[in-house]
């Protein structure tokens, strides 16, 4: 098989600490008809916002993916200074009294007591991680969503194939199905014309088998069973090719819908009806698979 095959479903998660912040980055991956980001970063990150925009749009071609990263700082120590201005009017109006001798002078201890010269401050400061380091998380993130999408991947193409492998078989089987042969259609339409026109004349042998292999042309399927080997040859080939075939296989789908619909509404007997409504089945099923597939 070439390139891995990526389904559109995932989902990734990062988590730990980097400058004194706890983080947690998760990515998740829908199906979608294109590429679609979203993000929801923290207040001030916004410009790492295109770094990650051309990481997603360089890693994948379908999807709707969504990022998230969220931010914690940890705990903060409290900080403690010296209101200079308070202390020095302090010192000035104690100083004045002491010389005085109203008061003796002032000790160290005593002076930091007082209100106002000792300030407590939490360290407040922004976020401080930088839009390089977020750039490198995403990237590292985006890269275990694509292994989790190829995994998934490479659970639905085994199905698929086995899907295409029932189809070709039931192919087969209304192919070599003997109600569908030409001589088994005139004999039919002999007997229907035969019991219609019991007892009337002016009608040749010749002209009603002139008719009957007429029918028979009409109610062929021979150029439908066809096509169906065709694309389920191509299907395989895309399997196999790998990449992003999603799109390419659910055009296929719709091809094999079409063929097989074809192929319900000429049969010429119920049971070459009931073979086709099995086709159909698995047609579906397998569209389902496919809509999952990048």
């Amino acid at each position: 098989m070439g390139a891995p095959i990526q389904s559109m479903t995932g989902f990734a998660s990062l988590e730990g600490e980097v400058n004194g912040f706890a983080y947690q980055f998760d990515a998740r991956s829908v199906n979608g008809r294109s590429l679609d980001l979203r993000l929801r970063l923290p207040p001030g990150m916004e410009r790492v916002e295109p770094e990650l925009r051309r990481l997603v749009n360089t890693t994948f071609k379908r999807g709707s993916v969504s990022l998230s990263l969220s931010l914690k700082r940890g705990e903060v120590a409290t900080r403690y200074t010296v209101n200079q201005v308070q202390l020095d009017a302090y010192i000035e109006a104690i100083q004045a009294l002491a010389a005085s001798g109203s008061v003796a002078a002032p000790r160290a201890d005593g002076l930091l007591a007082l209100k106002g010269v000792i300030e407590t401050a939490t360290e407040e400061e922004e976020a401080s991680v930088d839009e390089a380091t977020i750039a490198a998380l995403g990237a590292e993130l985006l890269a275990a969503l694509e292994v989790n999408r190829r995994e998934e991947g490479a659970r639905i193409a085994p199905i698929i194939l086995d899907q295409l492998s029932e189809m070709d078989r039931l192919r087969v089987e209304i192919d070599a199905h003997p109600e569908r042969t030409i001589a088994a259609i005139k004999a039919r339409f002999d007997r229907q014309l035969s019991d219609l026109l019991a007892g009337r004349e002016g009608i040749s042998p010749e002209r009603l088998h002139q008719e009957a292999a007429l029918m028979a042309t009409r109610v062929d399927v021979r150029e439908e069973l066809d096509r169906l080997s065709a694309h389920i040859a191509a299907s395989r080939e895309l399997l196999e090719e790998g990449g992003p075939v999603g799109r390419k296989l659910d055009f296929l789908c719709q091809e094999f819908n079409r063929e097989t619909n074809t192929i319900c509404s000429k049969a010429p007997h119920h049971a070459i009806t009931a073979l086709g409504l099995s086709l159909k089945a698995v047609v579906e099923q397998m569209r389902e698979q496919v809509q999952n597939l990048e």
